[in-house]
């Protein structure tokens, strides 16, 4: 059974696919936080934004079989239309994404891409893996397409991650957990001057926050 928050289609808001459309199949619950506010100050990763408990959101819902969940996100590409893509998110979709259903959807099309806390280890078959590491958590995720880190973390310094084999290397500047973004906060400074620095690390910001889309 999947248990699925929402699913919407939007673009991506950020890293190396910034711009483009793709589904949002965002997978209820996390290994590093219950997602309950009064658990907040104890949670593994204590700035989470996302609200990622139950089926109750957008076009969430529960599903039994891969195929009945690929279809149901199928349903939300243009007719007629190719190129497609799929984000798997959460909360933290590794505990849920398998490899039937990583074979619906690329039987469907999907090009099919995770972003993950990197603490749980990857299925087969994923086209292009984001790992997002959290505070003082074992990221045991060694190779992926993109490293996003949000910065800064007192236990999470971009030092403690040179070890892991990623194509591309993003600092996310952290927001408050309400989600609000702003510009020219104290973060966005720190990781526009660590980059600068750090010539490996490119910036990103979460533009369809900036631009108010989904």
């Amino acid at each position: 059974m999947y248990q699925i928050k929402e699913v919407f289609h939007t673009l991506q808001g950020e890293g190396a696919h910034s711009g483009r459309p793709a589904v949002f199949c965002r997978f209820a619950g996390c290994n590093l936080w219950s997602g309950r506010e009064q658990d907040r100050a104890v949670a593994r990763c204590n700035f989470c934004d996302t609200d990622f408990v139950g089926t109750d959101g957008q076009n969430g819902g529960s599903f039994r079989l891969p195929t009945e969940l690929a279809d149901h996100i199928a349903g939300f590409w243009p007719a007629d239309q190719g190129h497609r893509y799929v984000i798997c998110t959460g909360g933290e979709p590794l505990l849920q994404l398998d490899a039937p259903l990583i074979e619906a959807l690329h039987a469907r099309g999907f090009e099919i891409g995770v972003e993950t806390n990197g603490t749980l280890p990857a299925p087969a078959g994923i086209d292009w893996l984001c790992v997002s590491p959290k505070g003082a958590t074992n990221v045991v995720i060694e190779q992926c397409d993109e490293l996003k880190l949000v910065y800064p973390q007192a236990e999470a310094p971009p030092e403690r991650f040179s070890r892991i084999a990623a194509r591309n290397f993003y600092l996310s500047p952290m927001n408050p957990p309400d989600g609000t973004i702003s510009t020219d906060s104290p973060a966005v400074r720190a990781a526009i001057d660590y980059c600068l620095a750090h010539p490996q690390w490119k910036l990103t910001l979460q533009s369809h926050k900036i631009l108010h889309i989904d």
